[in-house]
């Protein structure tokens, strides 16, 4: 039986968001943006959402040393201790094996769910109801348990997991295959099929079978703390990160998991989700003023329009004629204007080629 104390959370808040540039920007990226006008950013979002399934002080946020002033202005409650300031970046992978060590000492017993600060959930409750289902399962089945919902377009930005047969509970499936940000036309192929599902980034686990994963990912770095001092208290774990984090191989949680399929299963999940990473989705997610556009926290003028996204600094008004299905962004140094399209690739080309032609402060 799950026991609610016992369960952790992880938000992973350290990333640059380049695809939702250039409002996303190197120095303050989309996890610290109030996208939608909600007077709450999307990792002060998600944050209040699991202070509603745990207590506060099992909900542990993963940073970079750039962002960790800007974590503890947005999420005032969060306790110093459960402030994981990462020294390089790493991924995602290597912020897991950090704070399942900090929740293992805390609670050998503990099952955790890992999530990104950059989601949007529109059924609070069926997610509520998820999380409780997930977590009674990863308490009572040595698995790894990744979150799943049905794909409503072919997203070529998402990554696809691919359900295999039941394992034995409602909605529970074991993982055939994963497949990152595929071609177009391959995530046609695979949402025609039925079999597979949008990765949400959400995985669960209790910590003892997070730390048998990360043991075979990572286990010449989290042995050496183990090996040397098992009673380390958390200022010696403190000057271990600032020694060895450097020594992580760049990984994503996503690969770390679903590359190794025999112990991980899927459930498949209709909370309402999107992934908040790319204007398309962002676009998708937004309320549709007119013609199919969606003006977020803007002003504009608008005269036959059609399926685009717009986003103005406060103080700028956008006059736009005949525009049709694109971005239109601004902020600070910079204006971009793409076509919607496959955006996510696009964008992060175009931050990729401003940094190296015009500098960082473009960035």
């Amino acid at each position: 039986m799950n026991k609610p104390n016992n369960n952790f959370c992880v938000i992973l808040a350290g990333g640059k968001g380049r695809r939702l540039w250039p409002c996303s920007r190197e120095q303050f990226p989309k996890q610290f943006i109030d996208f939608f006008g909600t007077g709450r950013t999307q990792l002060q979002s998600t944050f209040d959402r699991f202070s509603k399934l745990m207590p506060k002080e099992n909900i542990l946020v993963c940073t970079n040393r750039d962002y960790a002033s800007i974590v503890r202005e947005q999420l005032t409650e969060l306790d110093e201790q459960n402030l994981l300031i990462e020294p390089v970046l790493r991924n995602t992978a290597p912020s897991l094996a950090w704070a399942h060590m900090r929740i293992f000492k805390r609670n050998p017993d503990a099952c955790i769910v890992v999530t990104p600060a950059d989601q949007l959930v529109l059924d609070e409750e069926a997610f509520a109801n998820n999380m409780a289902q997930g977590m009674e399962f990863v308490s009572n089945n040595p698995l790894i348990l990744a979150l799943g919902v049905k794909p409503t377009r072919p997203e070529p930005g998402y990554g696809y997991i691919q359900s295999g047969e039941p394992c034995g509970e409602n909605h529970i499936y074991q993982v055939q295959s994963f497949t990152e940000k595929p071609e177009r036309e391959y995530a046609q192929i695979f949402m025609d099929s039925g079999e597979f599902f949008w990765n949400t980034g959400i995985f669960m686990a209790s910590v003892k079978k997070f730390r048998e994963r990360l043991d075979l990912v990572f286990g010449d770095v989290l042995r050496r703390l183990l090996r040397e001092n098992p009673d380390y208290t958390v200022e010696e774990e403190l000057q271990f990160i600032d020694e060895n984090y450097p020594a992580y191989p760049n990984l994503s949680i996503d690969y770390a998991v679903l590359d190794h399929k025999k112990d991980v299963c899927l459930m498949q999940c209709d909370f309402g989700w999107a992934d908040l990473g790319t204007w398309h989705s962002i676009y998708e997610c937004g309320k549709k003023y007119g013609e199919d556009n969606v003006v977020v926290d803007s002003e504009v003028e608008m005269e036959n329009c059609h399926n685009n996204i717009i986003k103005l600094p406060k103080g700028k008004l956008g006059v736009l004629s005949g525009l049709q299905g694109y971005i239109v962004a601004e902020e600070g140094n910079v204006l971009l204007i793409c076509p919607k399209g496959d955006s996510s690739s696009l964008v992060k080309k175009f931050a990729n080629q401003v940094q190296i032609k015009w500098g960082e402060d473009y960035i």
